[in-house]
């Protein structure tokens, strides 16, 4: 099945900061895998969103390329640049890794502005799968009437889908699927409200991970037993040397 075919049905995207993680995930039986740029970002130092460099993103890109038995989509952030040249570069180069989508956030462009990098890339790369996001609820404003007219204006300019983290109400989820008419992605909560199509981790993984590693440290130090089983050196070494 190809990523695109995927969002025909519902689907739990998880979310790899490093290739280790993303090898993990992939045997474990997921279809598809995301990288997340907070957990990229923050494994290099780097705090999250300031959308400066594409390099640390790139190369984590080129590392996966060929190694994965499923689709990669590439959290792109904002595309690392205005000029939609620029970011139709990128996703260019990306698909010439074997990359299958990428995530393009607004932030705080204006929606003319975003429309126009999601038109530079849909017509530079035909076949990457482009989920457009808007941070209306992540940055608070605007509301479900903002909401929809800017993912109009992202749909009409070539977008496959569209990602509206921090959405997570039932009625604003019906809202957006009934006047899109594309795949709805979301992040991950207890409850997944019906007409959405693609469940994202995010971050999640990557900060649980993080947790889990100094509850183990803790542990060590007090005199404790870790609560959770660790992947196995050797286990990690085989999918490594693949």
């Amino acid at each position: 099945m190809t990523f695109a075919e995927l969002h025909r049905g519902r689907f739990v995207l998880p979310n790899a900061w490093d290739v280790a993680s993303a090898l993990l995930l992939a045997d474990a039986g997921f279809p598809a895998i995301g990288t997340t740029s907070l957990g990229v970002t923050a494994a290099a130092g780097v705090p999250d969103g300031s959308n400066d460099s594409p390099e640390l993103t790139m190369a984590l890109a080129r590392a996966l390329s060929g190694r994965l038995s499923v689709p990669l989509t590439v959290d792109l952030e904002g595309g690392y640049s205005d000029d939609p040249r620029a970011v139709a570069e990128l996703a260019v180069e990306l698909v010439e890794l074997g990359v299958a989508g990428i995530n393009l956030e607004d932030g705080h462009r204006t929606a003319e502005a975003q429309a126009a990098i999601v038109s530079a890339v849909a017509a530079a790369a035909p076949g990457l799968f482009i989920n457009a996001r808007t941070d209306t609820y992540w940055l608070g404003y605007g509301g479900i009437d903002e909401t929809v007219r800017r993912l109009a204006v992202y749909r009409d300019a070539g977008a496959s889908g569209v990602f509206v983290p921090g959405m997570t109400s039932a009625a604003d989820v019906a809202v957006v699927v009934e006047a899109i008419r594309l795949p709805l992605n979301i992040l991950w909560q207890p409850e997944i409200p019906a007409g959405v199509t693609r469940v994202s981790t995010g971050s999640a993984l990557y900060r649980h991970a993080l947790a889990s590693a100094l509850a183990v440290a803790e542990s060590a130090r007090d005199g404790g037993r870790p609560t959770s089983t660790a992947i196995s050196y050797d286990e990690l070494q085989v999918k490594l040397a693949r």
